[in-house]
């Protein structure tokens, strides 16, 4: 079961269309959701997560919490909108292709991509886009 929860006054369009979508994604992965809670926030709030359990004194679009269990993704994906915004903007994109990016980032992590090297990096963008293109949902 996908979860979206919210600390701020961003909320998705239509949270069954998104579920959909991320349990398909797991699907093509050969993976199957078991409890994922998404938690859109604001900068502050993620900050504050950061600091505390991963001692990065920094801002950041997203942080994945990954609590697995072999084939079965469970976990905890924390997205800050204030950085999505930001990006989106930096990479000169809409704001949802930016959020669905970053979604299916945390997604992609939980399925066992890592993004820490170039080549891990390089292969994570490509299974973004690939992930991005199976949303067909008009926002």
């Amino acid at each position: 079961m996908v979860e979206f929860n919210y600390q701020t006054d961003f909320k998705l369009e239509n949270d069954v269309a998104y579920a959909k979508w991320l349990e398909e994604v797991a699907l093509s992965e050969a993976k199957s959701i078991g409890e994922i809670s998404y938690v859109f926030c604001d900068d502050d709030f993620l900050h504050k997560i950061n600091l505390e359990y991963l001692n990065h004194d920094t801002l950041t679009d997203i942080i994945t919490f990954d609590y697995c269990d072999e084939d079965f993704l469970n976990g905890e994906i924390y997205i800050s909108v204030d950085r999505v915004r930001e990006n989106a903007g930096a990479f000169s994109v809409d704001f949802n292709t930016e959020l669905h990016r970053v979604i299916s980032h945390g997604l992609l992590h939980l399925c066992g991509y890592p993004d820490k090297t170039d080549e891990e990096s390089k292969l994570m963008r490509s299974k973004e886009d690939e992930k991005m293109n199976m949303f067909h949902v008009k926002q």
